[in-house]
């Protein structure tokens, strides 16, 4: 199946083709570092990632751009309130979305360029603007003159009325068009500045991105992405520049990730109901919150709930556990090869025959897998088919009761590329399940009201009373830790204990 991927500017799927065979470039629009993250970036963060990874497993070479905006209006904003010089806000953000990124298991992209580093191409481009007529100066500010590009609008769509609505356009500003907006901003007593022919000044927002994509990517390139939110007047601003700078096509493909509210309202901060990612990492391991992300279509509305967070849990858990039946089994294979016992039930050739219902099953997951994101990166039928997989894999584990002679080494290492695929393109199970779980007991520990300690001297009490066959004393401990939130896991070599996923007000 060839990649399709929707396309904002024709509204309609289209083959994925880039522009040089074998090579995809791509610019997403990067945050503006004035203060920390919130849960609507990692969204946004997540869907590239997953498409950057994607991209990159069917072959291609990726060179991906993101860039920051480190100087704007809030950044000064900001600087002023603190005292502080505008540049130690954006390096201090600078630094902290890296964290939140690399924490999120967020592939850093090929490049990150930063507005301030690229001044003097906004100056020479704003000047061909000028010169090219569709640019004018008004008291050292100057605008880009919407209706000298006959295009203006065309990946929004929107009417003129509309348009001023979404611009929230000043009444005051001395602008030919009130559509007009500003290439370059004539700077105020104290803020930052740079020499241009204008005089002292420093670029508007949209002219950057314009810039950057192109001295990086060429003037035609394949994906432009962002929130939904960037298509007006953003993205529309964008290619009104770029168009009219070069000539030609702006980029091939828009990408847009749909909003994220929480418990069903916008996230602000006039409500108090922002959540930043920092914070959802304290509550939530990483992989929890790029499965919840990746359960929604990119470009559709998404919720974020403790209820939708739960499911998440429970279904990495899942996961997990499976992770860690399997890696048991093959210790245990390992094991019976070294002794060379050759015992049981079946012979080599009976151990091929009892795997062979998955084995048929299991070859075509990958291909599924692939055919489900070839559909314009669509996560939650690529999920599905991993908790597909993950169902068979348990019935077959649940229903072989003599192992390790109902598995077989190449089943396994089958099995293993199949979840490393998983673990590569959607950032999941990239942990061994110990630590994962490991994780999940000291972030909740304290929340249950519970030490290591006393769940671990139930444990073996319990284990006393199963050695005795004391089976009601073994069932009262087992309840009593499971009403608490602890889940007891008897296998093959003895009793683990985890704290079940939504336990202690997760």
């Amino acid at each position: 199946m060839t990649l399709r991927v929707y396309n904002t500017l024709t509204r309609s799927k289209e083959p994925f083709e880039p522009l040089s065979p074998g090579h995809v470039r791509m610019y997403v629009c990067g945050v503006t570092v004035y203060d920390e993250c919130h849960v609507g970036h990692a969204r946004s963060a997540i869907v590239f990632d997953v498409i950057y990874r994607y991209l990159r497993h069917k072959g291609y070479k990726v060179t991906y751009v993101r860039n920051f905006t480190d100087v704007d209006d809030k950044i000064i904003d900001r600087a002023r309130r603190e005292g502080v010089a505008w540049q130690e806000i954006s390096r201090t953000y600078t630094e902290s979305f890296h964290r939140d990124m690399d924490a999120l298991g967020v592939l850093r992209p090929t490049l990150e360029p930063r507005a301030t580093e690229h001044i003097p191409d906004m100056i020479r481009a704003i000047a061909a603007l000028e010169e090219k007529g569709v640019a004018y100066c008004v008291d050292g500010n100057v605008y880009f003159s919407v209706s000298s590009f006959p295009g203006y609008g065309k990946l929004s769509r929107r009417d003129r009325a509309e348009m001023l609505a979404g611009a929230r356009v000043e009444v005051d500003e001395v602008k030919r068009d009130p559509l007009d907006f500003a290439l370059w901003k004539r700077s105020g007593p104290g803020e930052p500045s740079w020499e241009s022919p204008w005089g002292p000044g420093r670029p508007g927002w949209h002219i950057e991105c314009t810039c950057m994509s192109q001295k990086y990517l060429e003037e035609s390139f394949d994906i432009h992405g962002g929130g939904l939110d960037l298509v007006f007047p953003h993205h529309d601003n964008e290619i009104a520049q770029a168009e009219a700078l070069s000539g030609k096509s702006f980029a091939r493909y828009w990408i847009h990730n749909g909003p994220l509210t929480r418990d069903g309202v916008k996230m602000s901060k006039s409500l108090g109901n922002i959540l930043t990612i920092s914070e959802a990492l304290q509550q939530y391991h990483s992989e929890e919150l790029r499965l919840f992300m990746m359960m929604a279509h990119y470009r559709k509305p998404l919720d974020f709930t403790s209820q939708g967070m739960a499911e998440a849990q429970a279904a990495l858990d899942r996961l997990y556990s499976t992770v860690e039946r399997l890696e048991g089994v093959e210790k245990d294979l390992r094991q019976e090869v070294q002794e060379e016992s050759g015992e049981g039930p079946m012979t080599g050739a009976e151990l091929q025959g009892a795997a062979l219902a998955l084995w048929h099953r299991l070859v075509s997951f990958p291909r599924a897998f692939e055919e489900a994101l070839d559909d314009d990166f669509n996560t939650p039928q690529a999920v599905a088919q991993l908790f597909d997989l993950n169902r068979l894999v348990n019935q077959w584990l649940d229903h072989s009761s003599s192992f390790p002679h109902g598995a077989s080494p190449s089943l396994l290492e089958r099995l293993r590329s199949c979840y490393a695929l998983y673990s590569e393109v959607l950032g999941i199970l990239s942990e061994r399940p110990e630590a994962f779980f490991r994780q999940r007991q000291e972030r909740n520990l304290a929340r249950l009201g519970l030490t290591r300690g006393e769940i671990e001297s139930l444990v073996k009490y319990r284990d006393a009373a199963r050695r005795e066959k004391n089976w009601r004393e073994a069932d009262r401990i087992r309840d009593e830790l499971l009403s608490k939130g602890i889940q007891l896991l008897d296998g093959r070599h003895g009793t683990t204990w985890r704290i079940r996923a939504g336990s202690a007000g997760e």
